[in-house]
């Protein structure tokens, strides 16, 4: 009877020094993970098939997966953005005729990209793929090639308008706005890098800053981008995660060395939109213009000549006749020296745009690109140490070309 009672409490016993023995020392050593992993390997991966394949050099036995694995999530979204965007995407080739060593024509191509802008067949793209070419051709994602027109350039936002005719089907790309664009975001370009058509590559926003273009233009709020962009990315959209253009790709910072470094920039879509109405609406780029030479003005400058502002652009000359002159702004009257440049002291400072503060130049041209010739603008300066507002009907500066000076 005494052992039939003990049996329980022996086999209590027994189980709890199985479980002490194997939390201290089999768990703790990690001998049984291998195991665990394995069954949890095996239970999250699809089944393998093994083939075997005969041939001269013997047998092989390859494994073979199952069937193939479901996208994920981001994967879907890749795929979703480039199938969105693809057909609107296009490939140009322009040919442009130079000299040889004996003053024969020699033809030479360049390539870049571009997007269609509608059924009709204007496309985008930046000035510099097709400067100066004598022949420019469009090759679409299907393949066809179409010989196109250049509508029209602006080269100081480094676009250009061109038309293809008689082109079925035409998928026009759809535009975004890039005016709440934020560092983080993802961001997709498709070009023709390298010749190589058709080409995805993805990144961030790394920063929106102003730049100077290829030819030297300045280009406000561009986006700067990790997503890598080579020669003939050029004129090819930035689309965000929806597939939609909020870009156009236009330079590399490289270094030196011709090709990506991870640092591209794209001319922002807004600045794209506001060319293309001129286009539209004009025939040509109407570019809104004050009229003005002006010098920026830093805290050292200010005190050194007694500014009532030590930021601000100083108007220097009000060309004649033009918009400036119109509202009645005054430019300098006394002359002076920067190192050996000379200037024009004692006008006008201009500090603020329509209630927006204009320290510099920058400023100045980042708010003149939201607005047109024609507009009427609030200008904030101080005359002497008197604050003015003054109206002022902005010009275009078409109007005022062969002005020499640095005009604004």
């Amino acid at each position: 009877m005494l052992t039939m009672k003990l049996r329980p409490v022996l086999l209590v016993v027994l189980l709890l020094c199985g479980f002490y023995y194997l939390t201290t020392h089999v768990w703790s050593t990690g001998a049984v993970s291998p195991w665990l992993h394995r069954a949890k390997a095996s239970a999250s991966l699809p089944a393998a098939n093994t083939a075997a394949v005969n041939g001269p050099l013997g047998t092989f036995e390859l494994t073979e997966a199952h069937a193939a694995p479901a996208y994920d999530t981001e994967e879907q979204q890749n795929i979703a953005v480039y199938k969105k965007a693809l057909p609107s995407v296009v490939n140009i080739t322009s040919t442009a005729i130079a000299m040889d060593f004996f003053y024969g024509p020699v033809p030479q191509q360049g390539q870049g990209s571009g997007f269609i802008l509608d059924k009709q067949g204007h496309i985008l793209t930046n000035n510099h793929v097709i400067d100066n070419a004598q022949r420019v051709e469009v090759t679409l994602s299907d393949k066809h090639k179409y010989k196109a027109t250049v509508v029209g350039v602006d080269k100081g936002h480094d676009l250009a308008l061109l038309l293809i005719n008689n082109a079925p089907n035409l998928q026009p790309a759809t535009l975004a706005e890039s005016q709440s664009l934020t560092v983080g975001q993802r961001v997709y370009a498709i070009g023709n890098p390298f010749g190589l058509s058709g080409t995805m590559t993805r990144g961030i926003i790394s920063a929106i800053r102003s730049i100077r273009g290829p030819n030297n233009n300045p280009i406000e709020d561009a986006i700067q981008t990790d997503a890598s962009v080579n020669p003939g990315n050029s004129g090819g959209p930035l689309l965000n995660s929806r597939g939609e253009v909020i870009g156009i790709t236009t330079l590399i910072a490289s270094n030196g060395v011709d090709q990506s470094a991870g640092i591209g920039f794209a001319i922002p879509v807004n600045t794209a939109k506001a060319v293309i109405a001129d286009f539209a609406k004009y025939g040509r780029i109407r570019r809104p213009s004050l009229d003005i030479a002006t010098l920026e003005i830093g805290p050292e400058v200010a005190q050194q000549i007694g500014l009532a502002a030590d930021y601000g652009l100083l108007i220097e000359r009000v060309l004649p006749g033009g918009a400036a002159e119109k509202a009645g702004l005054h430019g300098g009257t006394q002359r002076a020296y920067q190192g050996n440049m000379p200037v024009m002291l004692g006008g006008d400072l201009i500090v603020g745009m329509d209630g927006q503060e204009i320290t510099n130049a920058q400023d100045l041209a980042a708010t003149m690109n939201s607005h047109k010739a024609g507009d009427e603008v609030t200008l904030t300066v101080f005359r002497g140490r008197k604050r003015l507002d003054v109206k002022v009907r902005l010009n275009d500066a078409t109007e005022q070309q062969g002005q020499a000076g640095r005009e604004t």
